[in-house]
């Protein structure tokens, strides 16, 4: 998990409450203006320390700059002044062609400023994953990098990856279906147990709670056609079917490897989380329409 964890983008709270932990002076780089096309808005924040840094103002040769004036700044100047400004104009002296101009300040990390940093952090939704195997473990690195927190739940202990982030919580349990009344309301659910019976009552617990962002089975349209029977045998109005998610993914994506299907879950997930997103959550069930998992025979 290392290696992988090491791929992660840190965040500019992350990395300044690690900075503040170790003693280590830092400088926070945040965009104070910005005039026309620009690569990240007001309040974007970088903090650079003399070994790394956390966050991002827009990558490019601006991001290059500005690390070098706040190490330079930390060194040279962090005694004579507790703020610099510096306005960059994004043309060819950066080799950049947005167009635009960004005003940056720079100044000392202060303990004062988590609170503030913290607010700018995206909160996450919540994600409540069932199953470990292989494509909930891909699934759980496409996510990892995104706004979201997860829960992942199984009944073997033992597929769960060592040393994950605080942002992953793991639920072991002999009865996957009991953990989703310890979902918030609003939360994403996606069912992809070893066990159609064991998805079966996942869904079922999900849909009786009416209170879902989505829910999600892995599986064919077969399988949605054999689930959609049962679950109107249980009495689920059949006006509700079209709360469950099966296939999942998005629409256009192809393809039977697990990080596959994993990139066009998290396509969709993401584009279902977003504020507005109701367009974006009509899913197409004509049969020509062929989605990453469709090709799957279950979990």
């Amino acid at each position: 998990m290392s290696n992988q964890a090491s791929l992660l983008p840190v965040t500019g709270y992350a990395y300044a409450r690690d900075c503040l932990a170790a003693g280590r002076p830092a400088c926070v780089v945040r965009v104070q203006a910005v005039q026309g096309s620009v690569p990240r808005e007001t309040d974007a924040v970088l903090i650079v320390d003399d070994q790394s840094f956390g966050g991002t103002i827009g990558g490019g040769h601006l991001e290059h700059e500005a690390i070098a004036v706040a190490r330079g700044w930390l060194v040279n100047e962090a005694h004579k002044a507790e703020v610099l400004s510096r306005r960059f104009p994004l043309g060819p002296s950066l080799g950049q062609c947005c167009g635009g101009a960004v005003e940056l300040r720079f100044s000392r990390l202060l303990s004062a400023d988590l609170p503030s940093l913290q607010a700018l952090d995206a909160k996450p939704d919540e994600v409540w994953l069932y199953g470990a195997g292989h494509v909930a473990k891909a699934l759980v690195y496409a996510l990892l990098p995104l706004p979201f927190r997860i829960h992942w739940v199984d009944t073997r202990d033992d597929l769960f990856p060592p040393d994950l982030p605080d942002q992953v919580v793991l639920h072991p349990s002999d009865a996957p279906a009991d953990e989703v009344a310890l979902a918030a309301p609003g939360a994403f659910h996606l069912v992809m147990t070893h066990s159609h019976a064991l998805d079966f009552d996942v869904v079922q617990a999900v849909l009786d709670r009416r209170d879902a962002a989505y829910c999600g089975l892995i599986g064919s349209q077969t399988k949605r056609v054999t689930f959609e029977r049962r679950l109107l045998a249980r009495g689920l109005p059949a006006a509700r079917l079209e709360e469950l998610i099966c296939p999942v993914g998005i629409a256009g994506v192809e393809g039977k490897l697990p990080a596959v299907i994993a990139v066009a879950v998290a396509a969709q997930l993401l584009s279902w989380s977003k504020p507005g997103a109701d367009a974006a959550r009509v899913i197409p069930t004509h049969p020509g329409i062929t989605r990453a998992a469709d090709q799957l025979a279950g979990g």
